[in-house]
């Protein structure tokens, strides 16, 4: 297949180009800056509207996975705007763009987040679960509207619903862990939030899966069947690396440090079901939390 990956050098981005070219096929990187298609990097600009879609012809596949890091820095209204244009915007354009090629891909991946879930307590989330409130919310379905264009011009369009990726090449793994290593680690808050997560790996796997699944379409929650509470990954954590786990960091100094953002990425209760890929009998190579750890630290 000829596979056109945006958010090529992210860290999802860069482990499915990897699989993708281990697997034979042939990668476009969708890129800003420098792009040169005789090299693969096809020219898509959010900003400016250009996308190279004579460069696209033939493709079988787009997996768009580009936008702003939304834990690079605290939530002022200049960042938020940037996190939602990165997304809303950029995707309109590339969906726009594929809904009038003369020979549109088969299949457009476009990321969503499982953001667009708000602070929902102990209720458990599947695909069919209504949007919740909040910034990440109302801006993940906005995101996922945008993928419309391309639905509409007979595109099979699959949303999967990020959860919380996990990995040792970077991430939030090797932040959360930080502290534990340096023993001052504990509980978010309460504890009691629960953490929906996926390994890098079986999310790779899940986008792969999704290039061939005729019938995977629409939302599709990319986490495993087993959440876990903030409070039950800290003594794991701390377990794992023979350190005490008796330094919880409050809710309202969260607050104050990272404002807003907290609230929705550290303190937000999310447990979602992955009902798509139960359904389909998905081999998740990490399924439960004690099996993820020992592929992140054995």
């Amino acid at each position: 297949m000829r596979v056109a990956v945006s958010g090529s050098h992210g860290l999802v981005g860069t482990a499915l180009v990897g699989a993708l070219g281990d697997l034979g096929h042939q990668v476009l990187c969708l890129v800003r800056a420098s792009p040169d298609p005789s090299a693969g990097r096809l020219l898509w600009d959010p900003l400016s509207g250009e996308v190279d879609t004579e460069s696209l012809e033939g493709v079988d596949a787009v997996v768009h996975l580009a936008g702003e890091n939304v834990a690079a820095g605290r939530w002022t209204a200049r960042r938020k705007e940037a996190i939602r244009n990165s997304r809303v915007q950029g995707t309109r354009i590339l969906s726009e763009a594929l809904a009038a090629m003369r020979n549109p891909p088969r299949v457009l991946i476009q990321a969503s987040a499982m953001g667009i879930y708000g602070d929902r307590g102990d209720d458990l989330l599947d695909e069919q679960a209504p949007p919740g409130e909040g910034f990440l919310a109302d801006m993940a379905t906005e995101w996922e509207a945008q993928s419309l264009p391309a639905e509409e011009a007979g595109i099979r369009v699959l949303l999967p619903r990020i959860s919380l990726v996990l990995a040792r090449e970077g991430g939030a793994f090797p932040r959360l862990q930080k502290p534990f290593r340096l023993g001052v680690g504990g509980k978010l808050g309460t504890g009691r939030q629960w953490m929906s997560w996926i390994h890098l790996d079986d999310l790779v796997a899940v986008l792969l899966q999704g290039l061939d699944r005729e019938d995977w379409r629409g939302p599709l929650n990319a986490c495993t069947s087993h959440p876990v509470r903030n409070l039950d990954l800290s003594h794991a954590l701390g377990r794992r690396l023979h350190r005490p786990t008796a330094f919880p960091v409050p809710a309202f100094v969260l607050r104050i440090l990272l404002g807003e953002m907290a609230e929705s990425l550290l303190l937000a209760s999310l447990r979602m079901r992955p009902a798509v890929l139960e359904a389909a009998g998905f081999p998740f190579r990490y399924p439960d939390l004690e099996s993820v750890l020992d592929g992140l630290l054995g």
